[in-house]
């Protein structure tokens, strides 16, 4: 049923809150599994999830998967992730504190941008 659209995820949830940081990347596979381009912005606290040694020790449900394995899951389906500059500066970040995953630092204008441009907007 997919229309090979364009989503957008925004992640503002961090570690403080692991039962709301493994939906945004299982919804990223997902929609990319549906042929859809796919972006995940990581802003305030959801920097902290592709902060270096963060998501390998972060659960959302005890015994189940890492964060670190749905982000991996969503890098291998082609998701696209880049992280806010002004979140970077709230936490005291460069980034070279930030893992592979990430695909840049982007800022305010382009954020406004491409949920403009988006089919679906998702925020978590």
């Amino acid at each position: 049923m997919s229309d090979e659209g364009k989503v957008t995820i925004f992640v503002t949830s961090g570690p403080a809150t692991p039962q709301r940081c493994a939906t945004p990347f299982y919804m990223a596979s997902v929609a990319a599994a549906m042929d859809n381009e796919v972006e995940m912005i990581f802003q305030i606290d959801g920097i902290l999830l592709l902060k270096h040694g963060v998501s390998e020790g972060l659960f959302a449900k005890e015994g189940g998967k890492s964060v670190a394995d749905f982000i991996q899951d969503a890098k291998d389906a082609d998701v696209e992730m880049y992280v806010c500059s002004a979140a970077l500066q709230l936490h005291d970040m460069t980034e070279d504190d930030l893992t592979e995953a990430c695909d840049g630092v982007v800022g305010a204008a382009y954020m406004t941008d491409v949920g403009l441009e988006s089919d679906m907007v998702l925020t978590y």
